[in-house]
């Protein structure tokens, strides 16, 4: 296997983070975006999509989005589950998951994208250009606030964002926090138990991945 990684982007982050839970080395090739290398023909043959994080397995196959990596990654190895331990924990897990991923990451990826003068006419990532409109990004900001206040009160009786289970939702939550610094977005001074949550997942040694 091959993992096509970029250190300086947030989503190939989720997936070093997810190996390093695991304990799975795989090999990784660094993908420069700041030079427009995904969108070279070389890659653009591995990955149509021209996004990172990519993962190539042997016979070829090449798997992409967080996601779908990560899930193919927790049924390889399935020691340390980190998608949940039971019917009832996977499907929490994949409920806060998604909820994370839409009001976390697409508020964020709004507000930068939309705002960025180095994205202009890339306002979405993909293959395909889209002008910046810059009521996105105001609504992005916007949708980041309303997601500090949620999650600060969903971790009032919750250790995790699953009970007392560490799982992939939390390493979506922690990248989308250090995501929203780029639009200098941080955690308010009033959201304590996100901060306390934020705090204990971040001194986890994989964070540093």
């Amino acid at each position: 296997m091959k993992f096509y990684d970029c250190t300086t982007a947030p989503s190939p982050r989720r997936v070093r983070i997810f190996l390093a839970e695991k304990g799975i080395e795989i090999e990784t090739v660094q993908v420069d975006l700041s030079t427009g290398e995904h969108f070279s023909e070389a890659f653009k043959a591995i990955n149509p999509l021209m996004e990172v994080p990519l993962l190539a397995l042997d016979d070829g196959t090449s798997i992409n989005q967080v996601g779908a990596i990560c899930r193919y990654l927790e049924e390889v190895y399935p020691d340390n589950p980190l998608h949940g331990r039971t019917p009832v924990e996977r499907a929490m897990v994949d409920a806060s998951n998604h909820q994370l991923q839409m009001n976390g990451f697409t508020a964020g990826a709004e507000a930068f994208r939309n705002s960025t003068p180095g994205f202009k006419n890339r306002a979405l990532p993909g293959p395909h250009n889209y002008s910046q409109i810059p009521e996105l990004a105001d609504r992005g900001l916007q949708r980041l606030d309303n997601l500090f206040a949620d999650l600060d009160a969903h971790l009032a009786n919750s250790e995790f964002f699953v009970g007392d289970y560490y799982s992939i939702a939390d390493i979506t939550a922690l990248c989308v926090i250090d995501f929203a610094k780029w639009v200098k977005k941080r955690i308010p001074e009033d959201c304590s138990n996100l901060q306390r949550w934020y705090d204990q997942v971040n001194s986890r040694s994989s964070a540093k991945a």
